[in-house]
């Protein structure tokens, strides 16, 4: 029973309710980043190079065999689609925490002035008026 109450204390913890949160807005952020990319962006670098579709580009290893056999391809259109994809994202998550960090840059310092000193007890001066008699030598 107490690694269940454990475990819900650490479920319902703010962090990983954040991160979670984190996780989903990331996914769908990742979606239309990829549907920017290869919707908006590649379309006119394929035109610019000679009406080149990215996701199309593959290099066959082996032939189809009938319908048995697809054919084996690595499809290096589709990484460079991702790659770009990857490159976005981090520019534009760079761009983010780097606007973020603008407005969370902490005002200057605030000068510290010492306190004045405390006026001593009753017990201090006493024991103060003993030392300076002790020195004295009464």
């Amino acid at each position: 029973m107490k690694m269940l109450q454990e475990f819900r204390e650490f479920a319902v913890k703010g962090n990983v309710i954040d991160m979670a949160v984190g996780v989903i807005i990331g996914t769908a952020f990742g979606r239309i980043v990829s549907s920017f990319v290869s919707d908006v962006v590649m379309p006119p670098i394929g035109v610019l190079l000679g009406g080149v579709d990215f996701s199309d580009l593959v290099y066959t290893l082996r032939e189809a065999v009938g319908e048995e056999a697809p054919a084996v391809v690595i499809s290096y259109g589709r990484f460079i689609q991702t790659v770009i994809d990857f490159t976005i994202i981090a520019f534009v998550i760079f761009m983010a925490i780097r606007f973020i960090n603008r407005l969370k840059r902490n005002p200057p310092p605030v000068p510290v002035v010492p306190a004045p000193p405390l006026e001593p007890s009753a017990e201090e001066k006493l024991l103060t008026e003993i030392r300076d008699l002790l020195k004295a030598g009464r």
